[in-house]
């Protein structure tokens, strides 16, 4: 069985490769989860499943597992993803007790995660982004770099009606659709709900989520060509996008060398999904249900974040 105490004794290695962080990381990753589960707890006034809280929190039976040994089991499933029959049988659970405790502890991590753009509209808490360091000096604007994750999913049940939505041409899969807005050092922003991949295109995606109408007056995002006609729709969207060739009208060179030098600025929300794939759990195909989905994504953000925040990722070229 993997235990916490046991890895604590091989190297940091294998430690990473499991989960993903640090034993540094991870110890802080604990603290701040268990203050947040007890605080959960206490304030709640009804059990996991519902009913009215008849003893006071802290009653009743204790896990298994200790705080160390769920955090790692579910950290442990979002790298490897796993059955969660295997996942029982690693760390000495039935699989309804694995899925159980999985669900827990991801609930409370996914509490953890602070998203500002995922905050209501004006929140005295996000302050406008200043930094003269930022990665984009050239584009001292743009606050965040805006492009969508698709994971295939299984083939959803029922007649083609139910299916279709889930399809999507350019997967040639049944997908779901997560949007992604991060800063220019990589750091996630927002995280959108997970979509059905093939019932709506990025540009509609980025306009129903409103997340262009939540920058500070001067601030503006960055996205791919796909995101150019959004104008068609918001004249007014502060939104910085390469120049497409259209037929009979190809690009000059002058808008060559701009796009080039736009894409060496966007390439960060690819690396920042790099980083998510590293999580088996994002990389293949989706298992679980897909209403559970998008706090999964959160989850595995907060945990890039906090990798971010420690080891910078690498800025390349114009960028630098």
């Amino acid at each position: 069985m993997i235990r916490y105490q046991d890895l604590q004794k091989r190297s940091g290695v294998l430690f990473r490769t499991l989960t993903g962080m640090s034993h540094h990381a991870f110890e802080a990753l604990l603290t701040s989860s268990e203050a947040a589960r007890h605080a959960a707890r206490a304030t709640s006034a009804r059990t996991r499943d519902g009913r009215p809280r008849r003893r006071a929190p802290g009653g009743g039976r204790h896990h298994a597992l200790a705080p160390c040994d769920r955090l790692l089991m579910a950290l442990f499933w979002l790298r490897a993803y796993p059955t969660y029959e295997l996942l029982g049988f690693y760390f000495g659970l039935d699989k309804a007790n694995a899925h159980r405790n999985t669900a827990d502890v991801l609930a409370v991590l996914e509490a953890l995660g602070d998203f500002p753009f995922d905050r209501p509209d004006h929140d005295p808490g996000r302050t406008p982004l200043r930094s003269p360091q930022a990665v984009m000096d050239a584009f001292p604007a743009v606050r965040l770099v805006v492009d969508t994750k698709e994971q295939r999913i299984r083939r959803p049940r029922g007649d083609h009606a139910a299916q279709k939505p889930y399809y999507s041409m350019k997967k040639k899969a049944h997908t779901l659709k997560t949007q992604l807005a991060v800063r220019p050092d990589g750091r996630v922003e927002s995280v959108g709900l997970s979509v059905p991949g093939g019932s709506k295109h990025d540009k509609t995606l980025l306009l129903e989520s409103g997340l262009l109408k939540r920058l500070a007056p001067g601030e503006a995002a960055m996205a791919d060509k796909a995101y150019h006609n959004i104008r068609e729709k918001d004249p007014q969207a502060p939104l910085v996008t390469p120049r497409p060739a259209k037929r009979n009208h190809p690009l000059t060179d002058c808008e060559k060398m701009a796009n080039r030098f736009i894409a060496r600025y966007r390439i960060v929300v690819e690396h920042t999904i790099a980083q998510l794939n590293r999580y088996t759990v994002l990389r293949q195909v989706y298992r679980g249900r897909r209403s559970v989905h998008t706090r999964v994504v959160r989850v595995v953000a907060m945990v890039i974040n906090r990798r971010i925040e420690s080891v910078p990722l690498k800025v390349y070229g114009a960028a630098a």
